[in-house]
């Protein structure tokens, strides 16, 4: 089968094989296996039939799901592949694959916001997650590229935006002078998972679906120049001083924990990042906090938490934290300013107080 990642310089495509690994019984593993081998030999029309098929006797199963968004991918009906992964994020939360796969799909159609998004939520789920690191890294060159080309637009003459968009279309390969449009996305296609975890009721994290490394590295992926474009003005983790460069990334760590778990309703998780001394809001004990969070993330329906524009600041072993926070639920969907108290309880950052509002 082809997996395809949104490589470092021109999103091209490298092929490999796949390694589905299924918890399922062995006749549904055989499924699998033949759908796959279908897709890799082109008979999409096939692979489609099989795999609903497949679907119709197991409908939450999520390797069938995946595979099936992988099918409408390759049929070239980024829609529906869209409306796929989308439900797979909403009913697992906490599988990074179909996020990075909705953004190859949103870069293929230009949509860099999109896509980029769909990246800093597989990273957030899944921070080891080296594809996601690397895509969210192309994503911000053509990001930066599109705004070169704005600022010459507006000044030919501004010889610090040539060098800067000259710099970004070697990195990307393209042969375009500057201030002129960059070159379309080439054919890309999403990354397949090596593991997905069978589809029960209550979905059970994965087995280390993201530990499978790309099968090749781009002889163009050049990290210098890369982690310089991946940096936009609006990218969280504001400069601290070098003395809390460590607790800032022990903080922005308990942060992604504590979204992810909220996400996947893993209440056991989420109450762990509030310290026992956690101040609650209304001055109730905190078991009758704890009953409370876990009956209201207890509700039926998928729980998506996400956020941006972190900003940390650090005195000793205790820091505030700002961020934009977005919840969707089933009956919610809402944005909100949310400041957090942590404190570095036993080695760990841990929240003291919460709350919403600037």
């Amino acid at each position: 089968m082809t997996q395809i990642r949104l490589n470092a310089a021109r999103l091209l495509a490298s092929a490999v094989s796949v390694a589905l690994l299924s918890l399922s019984p062995a006749a549904h593993a055989d499924a699998l296996q033949d759908i796959s081998k279908q897709i890799k030999q082109g008979q999409h029309a096939q692979a489609l039939e099989q795999v609903d098929k497949y679907l119709a006797g197991k409908p939450k199963d999520a390797q069938g799901r995946f595979l099936k968004g992988i099918v409408l991918t390759e049929m070239n009906k980024p829609n529906e592949a869209i409306t796929v992964f989308t439900k797979l994020t909403e009913d697992y939360p906490e599988l990074p694959e179909p996020y990075n796969n909705l953004a190859v799909i949103y870069a293929q159609q230009k949509q860099f916001d999109k896509a980029k998004q769909a990246l800093e939520m597989a990273i957030r789920t899944h921070p080891s997650y080296a594809t996601a690191h690397e895509n969210l890294g192309d994503i911000y060159a053509r990001l930066a590229s599109q705004a070169y080309d704005k600022a010459l637009q507006i000044d030919s003459s501004n010889s610090s935006a040539q060098n800067k968009l000259a710099l970004i279309r070697d990195l990307m390969g393209t042969a375009s002078r500057p201030g002129k449009a960059s070159k379309p996305i080439g054919d890309a296609r999403p990354v397949e998972p090596v593991k997905l975890a069978e589809a029960p009721k209550a979905p059970a994290t994965p087995a280390s679906p993201t530990a499978a490394p790309p099968a090749a590295v781009p002889a163009t992926a050049a990290p210098a120049p890369a982690a310089t474009v991946a940096k936009p003005a609006e990218a969280p983790k504001p400069g601290p001083a070098k003395a809390s460069g460590d607790a800032n990334s022990d903080i922005t760590r308990a942060i992604d924990l504590w979204a992810a778990a909220w996400s996947r309703k893993d209440v056991k998780a989420y109450l762990a990042i509030y310290a026992r001394d956690f101040k609650t809001p209304a001055g109730e004990s905190r078991s009758s906090w704890d009953a409370e969070r876990q009956k209201r993330i207890n509700k039926p329906g998928a729980i998506q938490v996400s956020y941006e524009n972190l900003r940390i600041s650090v005195d000793g072993d205790t820091a505030t934290v700002k961020f934009r926070q977005h919840y969707k639920s089933a009956t919610l969907k809402t944005s909100s300013n949310k400041v957090l108290i942590m404190g570095k309880r036993d080695g760990k950052w841990q929240i003291l107080q919460e709350r919403v509002g600037s």
